[in-house]
């Protein structure tokens, strides 16, 4: 079973895609059960413990490459997994999993401007045209079909942490291209247990500012279900499926995030899908599909 599952990359990447969009859902479960910088923590202790016990000697044998290197590690660990993790939960508390899902999908286009502001990679036209569809499609969800209701109203708090999430993780990724010459999973292993660290300073503090509490018994199974699946089986399913297609072909398959956290949105907490939400769903997917199609 695990043989086949390894040599079929659309299982792979479909099963990661699920993860993803089910961790759009753990967002909204949580609320109430654990607070959103203890499951950013606690998922990344346990994280960094399964990685290390498969994959620490892999760190150990790359040590003299990763110990230069391990500020600037930090720097990008930091934003990438710890910022963008605690802005996505947070966003929970008061946005729905469908327009979390749908922003989410729109970081394959903040990654492209990314990429133009910090090294000049040229975006062609096609490419503009898509990166313009795709934020028209992230503006619709977020002023709820009427653009006059950011003037009226302001930006849904949830929303603008989303916001801020796909810009950290899009500066994670854009970050990438310097990153130290060793294996996927070494790498990893390593930034899980830079996310445990830079996570904890935030716990402490969320503690400290507001009574403190533990994790109810849903709150310890959301965490387990994000250390599990989001992260280590999705990481490592996806590390496969590029050894198998190649990276470009993997990034298609970004595209259905917010797809499956529509449906799964709507089946398991019941939330509502508006006319403006398939209008953005339409355009975000439409945007990516130009925005690659430049790069082909």
């Amino acid at each position: 079973m695990i043989r086949y599952l390894y040599s079929q990359p659309w299982l792979l990447f479909g099963l990661t895609v699920l993860f993803w969009a089910g961790n759009a859902i753990a967002s909204r479960v949580a609320v109430g059960e654990i607070e959103p910088f203890q499951l950013v923590l606690f998922r990344w202790v346990l994280v960094a413990i399964a990685m290390w016990v498969f994959f620490g000697h892999q760190v150990r044998e790359h040590w003299q490459q990763i110990r230069p290197r391990l500020w600037w590690l930090t720097m990008i660990g930091g934003v990438g997994f710890t910022v963008f993790n605690a802005m996505f939960y947070l966003a929970g508390h008061s946005t729905t999993a469908v327009h979390i899902g749908i922003i989410q999908g729109a970081m394959p286009v903040m990654v492209l401007i990314g990429a133009f502001i910090a090294y000049r990679t040229p975006i062609k036209g096609v490419q503009v045209f898509g990166v313009a569809m795709a934020l028209i499609g992230v503006l619709m969800v977020a002023s709820h079909g009427n653009p006059a209701n950011l003037v009226s109203t302001g930006l849904n708090p949830g929303d603008g942490m989303m916001l801020i999430a796909g810009a950290a993780y899009s500066f994670y990724t854009v970050m990438l291209r310097n990153r130290p010459d060793i294996p996927g999973t070494a790498f990893f292993t390593v930034m899980a247990f830079v996310a445990m660290a830079t996570s904890l300073p935030f716990a402490i503090a969320e503690a400290m500012i507001q009574r403190p509490s533990f994790p109810t018994w849903n709150g310890w199974l959301i965490t387990l279900y994000a250390a599990i699946f989001p992260s280590c089986l999705s990481q490592l399913f996806f590390l496969r499926g590029v050894d198998l297609v190649g990276p470009g072909r993997a990034g298609v398959y970004f595209n259905l995030v917010p797809v499956f956290v529509s449906i799964l949105g709507i089946l398991l907490l019941g939330e509502q899908f508006a006319w403006y939400h398939a209008a953005a769903l339409v355009l975000v997917l439409a945007g990516i599909a130009l925005t690659q199609r430049g790069t082909q």
